[in-house]
Order: structure tokens, then C-alpha cells, then sequence
């Protein structure tokens, strides 16, 4: 004899739990697509700066061993004279070899006072690289805790900053210099630096 209470009963499909447990991994793997596609959609080298149009953070740092005749500097030095451009590099980084022409180009322009920091690079690795590649700069200084780099909100090597006659930051370039950006970005702002504008990214 067969219990009628179960004759119309359904058995219990374990298909029936499946989506339940699959609905937040399907979640998660969307957030995770639209979050790739996010980064991949911006351009990483535009990343905005607090300090356009203020003056530059106080700093000293000493000078590069080796490179004889060089001097380190100081949040002062930049306050003085002529457009200066800020470039911070590393002998290890290989972004910084890449645009180290754009450099040289710059300084054979003579446009603008070519200030170098040297960011926690062991020594001598710093003095190698410029004997390698060649020293664009007129004033080097070492930044060997990267405490310099903080202030001035860098995000990595290389990083270049076009900074006015008084002494204020006017743009900010993150990443290497490319021939385009030379044309297009850091020529135009050193212009812009000498009548007292700044240039947006």
C-alpha cells in the first residue's frame, strides 16, 4: 500500500539550488570584466595633479657622488630665474632609458634649466647610466628614501614637471617622453611657463 501524501509530491531537482549558487559568482565575474574595461578604457597618463599652479614642496637633496662639478638643490632653487623641467628617474627603469633623447633634446633647446632626480637608486647606478646615456642635466639631486617623490605626488618613473619662473608647478607629464609629447605637450608648456600660464593635462 502506498502512502497517498507522497503520490503527488515532486522529488526535490538539485537543479533547482544550482542557480542559487552560481548567482554571485556570476556577479563577481561581471564586476571583474567591467572593472578590466574600466582601466583599459582611461588613460593611465592622465592622472590629475594637486600641485598644478601651487609652488613646489620643500625639499633638499644632496648631489649625485661621481658626477664631478654637478650640485644637488632645493625647493629654493627652483623658485629662482628661468623655466626649469623636473625630471625623476631611475638607472633601473626602463621607461627612463626610453625617453632619455627627449631629454637630451631639451636640453639642446635651451629653453629651459634641466633639473634631475635620481629616485632611490642604488649607487653607483645612477652616475652609470648618465656616463652610458648622457646627462641632460644641469643639477642632479638623489631622492634615495623617495620621500621628494611623495611630496611631489609621483606614481613612477619617469615623471616630468615643467615648473614656472616663480617657482610654481605649471604641468605634469606621467610616463616617457615621447617625440609626439615633445612637440605636442612639453614644448607648449615651457612656453606657457614663461608668460605665467599653466597647462592642463
Amino acid at each position: 500500500m502506498t502512502d497517498s501524501s507522497l503520490d503527488g509530491a515532486q522529488p526535490l531537482e538539485p537543479k533547482r539550488r544550482f542557480p542559487v549558487l552560481v548567482v554571485p559568482v556570476i556577479i563577481f565575474a561581471a564586476m571583474a570584466v567591467m572593472f578590466v574595461f574600466a582601466l583599459q578604457s582611461g588613460d593611465p597618463s592622465k592622472l590629475p595633479s594637486a600641485l598644478i599652479g601651487k609652488p613646489v614642496p620643500k625639499f633638499e637633496l644632496p648631489a649625485l657622488a661621481g658626477l664631478n662639478g654637478i650640485p644637488g638643490f632645493n625647493s629654493s632653487d627652483l623658485s629662482n630665474g628661468g623655466v626649469k623641467i623636473v625630471n625623476f628617474w631611475a638607472s633601473w627603469c626602463g621607461p627612463c632609458r626610453e625617453e632619455h633623447p627627449m631629454l637630451e633634446a631639451l636640453k639642446r633647446d635651451g629653453d629651459a634649466k634641466m633639473f634631475g632626480i635620481n629616485y632611490k637608486d642604488p649607487a653607483p647606478g645612477g652616475k652609470r647610466f648618465l656616463d652610458k646615456y648622457g646627462n641632460p642635466f644641469q643639477v642632479v639631486g638623489v631622492d634615495a628614501t623617495g620621500r621628494v617623490a611623495i611630496d611631489w605626488g609621483v606614481y613612477g618613473m619617469p615623471e616630468t614637471f615643467v615648473v614656472d619662473v616663480k617657482g610654481r608647478i605649471v604641468y605634469k607629464h606621467v610616463g616617457p617622453i615621447t617625440a609626439k609629447d615633445l612637440v605636442e605637450k612639453i614644448r607648449p608648456a615651457i612656453t606657457a611657463a614663461k608668460v605665467g600660464a599653466t597647462r592642463r593635462q
